[in-house]
């Protein structure tokens, strides 16, 4: 068993956002096919980079805040309880368009996890 509360855990940068700062609450290894579940804060007009992941599904849920989404150079918007599920190859970038932080908590899980 392990509990966490994102109140106790450190604050890191996200490798597509130098200033957007999340919490991990479980790291990669900790469960088999799980990579990470974290918890992101970006501020307003903050971005995410363009970038793609071809080994992994990423998973948001919007928790507050409002942003777009932009997958495979289609835009979606964000905004709270929205789910997106990012497909592996699926090249996507997220903006904080809002005027307050937009808070995401994700997943990634390993693509192996659904080939057996």
């Amino acid at each position: 068993m392990k509990i966490v509360s994102l109140k106790d855990l450190p604050e890191t940068t996200t490798s597509h956002n130098a200033t957007g700062k999340k919490r991990v609450m479980i790291g990669k290894d900790q469960i088999n096919f799980l990579l990470q579940f974290a918890q992101v804060a970006f501020k307003p007009g903050e971005v995410a980079s363009e970038h793609t992941h071809n080994d992994m599904y990423e998973v948001f849920l919007v928790e507050s805040g409002s942003g777009i989404i932009r997958i495979n150079d289609k835009k979606y918007p964000l905004e709270k309880g929205t789910c997106v599920t990012v497909e592996p190859g699926e090249l996507h970038e997220v903006t904080n368009t809002g005027a307050e932080d937009l808070v995401l908590t994700y997943f990634e899980i390993d693509d192996k996890a659904g080939n057996g």
